[in-house]
């Protein structure tokens, strides 16, 4: 048997590392920036401060609640909103009618295309309290509330599920697809119903699936800024202000830039620190 050529093993991954030498030079210049003070502002020279910026962060109060509410929005709007909705509907159009397919398919895919900022401002006159949403509740008597005043976190969690549960319905209609007709049938002739065909078969033969869409989705959410920063800036006060808009806040409002990419660090290793569990758990599969 014939032994591949190393070099040809290497050709798949050979447009990452081109990009990755491009990239090296900013990437180490960012690193470096998280150990200084510089300053947008009033500084000539910055200097290197070590781990101070990184005391800092957890020594500051904002920071962990940055970091709590991006766990929020995350586990919401990622692990079980988009996830979640995005299997449902999958399941839904692999039965519907295709004029039902063709619709359905249109509409969630026009949210997921459309721009972050645009998406923003559509949900901020949706969730505004002369907005949409109040507007239905007045028309079936219900109490309406300024739910970007008293439910930030969720009303931004929600917008997200809206705008990317289209990617999760893609990659799981792609799977279930996948799935052996057969199998199903014999399932049903044995009689098991829906919802034991869904946990005993269903899910455990897209399971690959799920764990890459839980972890690309999950990376996409740990960085959203525009949506949230168009809808509620992350206000009132800090309550909706996940860990861009906080490291955005530092950086560019505040003017300390070293700070700034600190945060931004740490908050790549949380992405990276999420990247590892789902690649473990993938790998506990095959």
């Amino acid at each position: 048997m014939r032994r591949r050529n190393p070099a040809v093993r290497v050709l798949p991954v050979a447009p990452a590392l081109i990009l990755l030498l491009f990239l090296a030079g900013p990437i180490a210049y960012c690193v470096w920036i998280a150990f200084t003070d510089l300053q947008l502002t009033g500084q000539a020279h910055s200097s290197f401060v070590g781990f101070a910026n990184f005391r800092r962060a957890f020594r500051d109060d904002a920071f962990l609640n940055a970091v709590r509410l991006t766990l929020v929005f995350t586990v919401l709007s990622s692990l079980v909103g988009q996830n979640t909705l995005g299997l449902a509907l999958a399941a839904l159009m692999k039965r519907a009618s295709k004029p039902v397919r063709t619709l359905t398919g249109a509409v969630v895919v026009t949210a997921w295309v459309l721009p972050e900022v645009v998406a923003g401002f559509l949900l901020y006159a949706f969730f505004r309290r002369e907005g949409t949403l109040n507007a239905i509740l007045d028309w079936l008597h219900l109490p309406r509330q300024n739910w970007l005043f008293t439910l930030p976190i969720l009303a931004v969690s929600f917008a997200n599920v809206w705008r990317g549960t289209a990617f999760s319905m893609l990659v799981y209609s792609a799977a279930l697809d996948e799935i052996p007709a057969e199998i199903t049938e014999a399932a049903e002739v044995d009689g098991a119903g829906g919802w034991r065909r869904l946990w005993h078969i269903t899910l455990p033969m897209i399971r690959r699936s799920i764990g890459t869409n839980l972890m690309l989705n999950t990376l996409q959410t740990l960085s959203v800024f525009g949506l949230i920063w168009v809808m509620t800036r992350g206000g009132p006060g800090d309550r909706s202000q996940t860990l861009p808009l906080f490291m955005y806040e530092q950086a560019f409002q505040n003017s300390m830039i070293g700070y700034g990419t600190a945060v931004a660090l740490l908050l790549l290793v949380v992405g990276s620190l999420f990247s590892v569990v789902y690649l473990r758990l993938l790998r506990t599969e095959v």
